[in-house]
């Protein structure tokens, strides 16, 4: 029985949740009638008046510095599918208690009663003047390409979908430090991967930028290849840009020979025949939440590495590793995008946090709560935004006033040393 189901647990979590997990915090005194002059009227009107005759003010005098949406429709929540927008809330309000506790980033959970992609861009596009940043979940695909795409190129402030981003970062930084176990090279691989949907194709992607040259997707039907019929914009975008060497056939004909297995799928996908078909030395990332597409119990012995997204087995690959501190990084260089130079850049802090004496075949990956990565990723982030011209003016890179306050202050220290 999973421990989260006990009736003990479930009395426990139900407590957590009891009228929501997050709540908005003054962080101005309004004691006297003085503060409330100051921080209501009429004091509120001459700020008013300083951002209207320059519009970049409002990152310094406002929570927009430091604000982000999580934004989704409910449609594909981890595990569970298509629940709409309110129960999907609690899930939304986990994600802002993760970017508050590891990032001091105050997160907005916004979920949206429509699955309609105009309405979803047109709903977000209005809400840009408040926030800094935009992060999409749980959004089904196609549609979750089409949104971020439109978003992307039509707000002036960076976007992350973090189930495709966010989950590629991590897998890319497990992919880093598993190959300097198994002493194999990038360029040399072949990963085979099954699950060709929003996250698939972002990891994808990421470890070709690694330099990984072989790699072959397979859906229900076998493997992606450029002669096979039928296939939507993702599916096409594999069978195009992916399996170098034409390979056709079944999940189990083309795991022959494969130093790396990616699930972005779900259960049961693979068995341990085909496991026994890879090469010695083999990788296993089986990343379906909550049930991995194979458990680590079944392979042991069989591979040198596997890792899940569950937090009750070695080596969890969790997107909570990257958006914190991407975000951190974005925001506190006020970029315009996250692209990916940034992402590449995170990948390669949070694999760094784990220094070789540290690595081994069960901890490949630092934990969420490791101190070290959010300031890492942030730093790296800052630094490949400035490089890749993502960031504004250089002042932006400047601490502001007193709105960001302990550790966020210290990173913003910490990567104005990065970036010179």
């Amino acid at each position: 029985m999973d421990p989260i189901a006990t009736p003990e647990a479930l009395d426990a979590t139900f407590r957590v949740h009891l009228g929501g997990k997050i709540a908005i915090a003054n962080k101005a005194p309004l004691r006297t009638r003085e503060d409330l002059a100051r921080a209501y009227t009429p004091g509120f009107a001459h700020v008013a008046k300083a951002i209207f005759h320059n519009p970049d003010e409002v990152y310094r005098l406002t929570i927009k510095q430091n604000a982000v949406a999580v934004i989704t429709d409910g449609s594909a929540v981890s595990g569970i599918g298509d629940v709409g927008p309110a129960a999907a809330l609690p899930v939304m309000e986990g994600k802002a208690m993760l970017f508050k506790q590891l990032a001091d980033i105050d997160a907005f959970p916004l979920c949206l009663a429509t699955k309609d992609v105009g309405e979803i861009v047109e709903t977000v596009k209005r809400l840009e003047p408040t926030f800094g940043g935009i992060m999409l979940e749980d959004i089904s695909a196609p549609r979750c390409f089409e949104v971020e795409d439109r978003l992307r190129a039509e707000l002036t402030i960076p976007v992350l979908h973090d189930d495709q981003h966010a989950t590629a970062v991590a897998a890319t930084a497990g992919l880093i430090n598993a190959l300097k176990l198994v002493g194999k090279r990038a360029q040399d691989l072949k990963v085979v991967m099954v699950g060709a949907g929003a996250a698939g194709t972002a990891c994808a992607k990421l470890f070709m930028r690694i330099g990984v040259e072989n790699i072959v997707a397979c859906d229900r039907e076998g493997a992606l290849h450029r002669d096979r019929d039928g296939l939507g914009d993702a599916k096409r975008w594999f069978a195009e840009n992916t399996n170098p060497g034409h390979e056709t056939g079944s999940l189990a004909d083309v795991m022959t020979g494969a130093d790396v297995f990616l699930g972005v799928s779900g259960p049961g996908v693979i068995g341990i025949e085909d496991i026994r078909k890879m090469k010695e030395g083999a990788v296993i990332f089986a990343l379906a939440n909550p049930v991995p597409e194979i458990l680590p119990g079944d392979v042991e012995g069989l591979v040198a590495i596997i890792a899940t997204g569950r937090s009750d087995f070695p080596n969890q690959i969790d997107c909570s590793l990257c958006y914190p501190g991407i975000f951190r990084g974005a925001l506190d260089c006020r970029a315009h995008e996250i692209n990916d130079a940034m992402k590449i850049a995170a990948a390669h802090a949070i694999a760094s946090v784990l220094d070789e004496n540290l690595l081994s075949t069960r901890r490949i990956i630092p934990s969420v709560f490791d101190p070290r990565v959010v300031p890492s990723v942030r730093a790296a982030v800052v630094k490949a935004a400035m490089e890749s011209g993502a960031a504004r003016a250089s002042a932006a890179c400047q601490p502001p006033a007193a709105a960001l306050k302990g550790r966020a202050a210290r990173w913003q220290d910490e990567a104005l040393d990065v970036v010179g």
